[in-house]
């Protein structure tokens, strides 16, 4: 049984709780949906904001924690969602760690000073072509640019040989992209560093009169699948997580990979980074180097993400055809730049 002085102690850690979650959602940005691993002491645990896949990162959380004790908890949304949450936050955020999908959401928060530098071991296991020349966060997982397209419809030699033979009149009304979305911002970044702005733009209002916009790459893949549109634009792993199920919305559809170092064969990195104001840096530091080692980078390899693993040599899913045969072009991830796509696609009149 409480005492009433307990039971005070209890009431006012109870209010306490509601007034932290009144602020949340009374802020700027909504409070991201939350989980928290079972095991470790609050005075060791870190916040993790997740953009990643919330499966693989529990994946990474539930292992991590089994093997340290530390207790983590996640709190999940979109990419330029949480990037934007952490730079309101500033240096008052209780984030200790930033996961994303794609590199552009990494470079905000890097370029808005709040990222700590990633240690000399998670810098050991990720190859230099995986992280900013920065240092200032680092890959977890990669993605390939793809263009899926229905196999009743296209030939191999009907397909296009770059992604910007998409601006062609010829495929007007025959293709579809997620333009609202990071994944295909992150694609539109790598064309502006590859190709210059003006030739970025000229594609971009190409695209506009030529595409059919659908919310997402799952979406974007079934209407594929449904013969409403001959191709799009989208990341390999949703062909290949749909094939690891029914296979219903992908029957008829193959994947075209560029090659050539073509602004359509960008790998995204997908990004992990402590922050600056982490008062958990250790931990927080412990966590990003278990994603990026072997331990961590075996779950991207054996798991139904589909993802490419980047660190400590592991190599991909044995499904996936191999990143060195992807003929990607060699970008620096720290100049991908999210502000100046937004801007340009929305004059575009694709936002």
């Amino acid at each position: 049984m409480f005492s009433k002085l307990q039971f005070s102690k209890a009431a006012l850690t109870a209010l306490a709780g509601v007034s932290v979650l009144a602020l949340a959602a009374c802020s700027g940005a909504a409070a991201p949906a939350e989980s928290t691993s079972a095991a470790g002491s609050a005075t060791d645990a870190i916040t993790v904001y997740n953009a990643q896949h919330e499966s693989l990162t529990q994946a990474w959380v539930d292992e991590f924690t089994k093997e340290t004790g530390i207790k983590v908890t996640v709190r999940n949304g979109d990419d330029l969602e949480l990037s934007n949450q952490i730079i309101a936050e500033g240096a008052k955020s209780p984030a200790d760690v930033f996961l994303t999908e794609n590199s552009p959401a990494m470079t905000q928060v890097e370029n808005a000073g709040l990222f700590a530098d990633i240690s000399a071991k998670v810098q050991e296991q990720v190859p230099a072509e995986y992280r900013p020349s920065t240092n200032k966060w680092a890959g977890i997982a990669a993605r390939s640019t793809v263009f899926a397209y229905d196999t009743t419809k296209l030939k191999a030699d009907q397909l296009p040989k770059s992604l910007m033979d998409l601006a062609d009149p010829a495929w007007k009304g025959r293709w579809a992209a997620s333009p609202s979305g990071a994944d295909f911002q992150a694609i539109v970044s790598a064309m502006l560093e590859l190709e210059g702005e003006d030739a970025t733009l000229s594609w971009l209002k190409s695209m506009k009169e030529n595409f059919k916009a659908y919310k997402g790459n799952s979406t974007a893949m079934k209407a594929v699948n449904a013969g409403e549109v001959e191709g799009a634009v989208i990341y390999h792993y949703y062909w290949f997580g749909d094939q690891n199920k029914t296979g219903e919305n992908s029957k008829n559809v193959a994947m075209h990979y560029f090659k050539n170092e073509d602004p359509g064969a960008f790998v995204s990195i997908s990004g992990g980074g402590v922050l600056a104001s982490s008062q958990h840096q250790d931990n927080a530091s412990k966590f990003l180097e278990y994603v990026t080692g072997k331990a961590g980078q075996t779950i991207l390899q054996t798991g139904t993400s589909f993802e490419y693993p980047v660190g400590s040599g592991v190599a991909a899913n044995e499904k996936l055809t191999p990143l060195a045969d992807l003929q990607a072009p060699k970008i620096d991830p720290a100049k991908l730049n999210s502000a100046k796509v937004t801007e340009l696609m929305t004059q575009a009149g694709l936002l």
